[in-house]
């Protein structure tokens, strides 16, 4: 019953706000002392947790690299390379981002973009400078419109762009579901078959971008 005391740990550090690497570290620590491990295989222990998964570890090291650039001027490289490009508008911006995610998804590379390693620091104030650049100085609530949306194009390119991949997790376990009630089926099959949904919500929600441009035009346009 000792070996439980990690979860007092886990609760009692929670509740009083610590910070929540160092709770889950120290209850790990007194479930391996009250399991009757000594000091040096609890470290072992944690060494080879973090080199069986190093893969899920190395994402977090991108957070400091993109908040180090972030402090550099990214925000602000990426506002200024936009307004060079006179043709460029939020909805175009946006399904141009939105194929990249999607082909990349497909291929099984669906951390390479993100809400914390491209929506955040580049794609947003790229989508914001594109809505100044046509329609000079926006309202915070247009701005905020334009980053959900941002955020929204991520979300749905991703979600339909995984699918594709043969591999991905949803594909593994419908395969796994079917095999257990007879059904033999192949997951490139079931990939192939998630291409007609990809393109479609690639098309739908590039009319809805589109759709957007045109709004934003026709409410700027009295102001003129």
């Amino acid at each position: 019953m000792l070996t439980l005391m990690g979860v007092a740990v886990v609760v009692v550090g929670f509740a009083i706000g610590f910070n929540p690497l160092l709770v889950v570290v120290a209850a790990a620590l007194v479930t391996g002392l009250a399991a009757g491990m000594a000091p040096d295989e609890v470290l072992a222990a944690f060494g080879k947790a973090f080199n069986e998964n190093r893969f899920v570890s190395v994402a977090w090291l991108v957070l400091p690299a993109i908040g180090i650039l972030e402090r550099a001027g990214l925000q602000e490289r990426a506002r200024s390379l936009i307004g060079l490009i006179r043709v460029v508008t939020v909805g175009r911006l946006l399904i141009v981002y939105m194929l990249l995610r999607q082909l990349t998804a497909a291929v099984g590379l669906i951390s390479i973009a993100g809400h914390a390693q491209t929506v955040k620091p580049l794609v947003a104030p790229m989508a914001e400078a594109a809505a100044e650049l046509k329609h000079g100085d926006i309202s915070d609530n247009e701005r905020d419109k334009v980053r959900a949306l941002t955020a929204a194009t991520d979300n749905i390119a991703l979600f339909f762009g995984e699918d594709v991949f043969l591999a991905i997790g949803s594909i593994l376990l419908m395969v796994g579901f079917m095999q257990q009630s007879g059904i033999e089926v192949q997951p490139l099959a079931l990939s192939f078959w998630a291409l007609p949904t990809a393109i479609a919500a690639f098309f739908v929600h590039g009319a809805r971008l589109l759709l957007f441009d045109r709004r934003a035009m026709k409410t700027k346009a009295p102001s003129k």
